[in-house]
């Protein structure tokens, strides 16, 4: 199904587009943590860099002392000071 589609069946029946689309969800806490939902597993981890991929790419945060705080099938959450989130395809 194109993704066009499957937006018109998002808005129609007002379901999350992130849960349609298959794109992943990231919620910001402060600097002080990052909540991604719907990944595919880690690239890169260590405490200046996280690395994780998703459906539509890489995201990348960067910042200092960086913790991955629990990891389950699709969902993780870092911890850390946080200074940059990147979308890299």
């Amino acid at each position: 199904m194109n993704e066009g589609i499957k937006r018109k069946i998002s808005d129609a029946f007002d379901l999350p587009r992130d849960i349609i689309l298959n794109i992943p969800r990231v919620i910001i806490t402060g600097r002080i943590a990052v909540f991604l939902e719907n990944h595919k597993g880690i690239i890169e981890y260590n405490s200046k860099c996280v690395k994780i991929n998703t459906p539509i790419g890489v995201v990348c945060i960067k910042g200092e002392e960086l913790l991955i705080k629990t990891i389950i099938a699709d969902e993780i959450t870092v911890e850390g000071k946080i200074a940059v989130i990147e979308f890299e395809e």
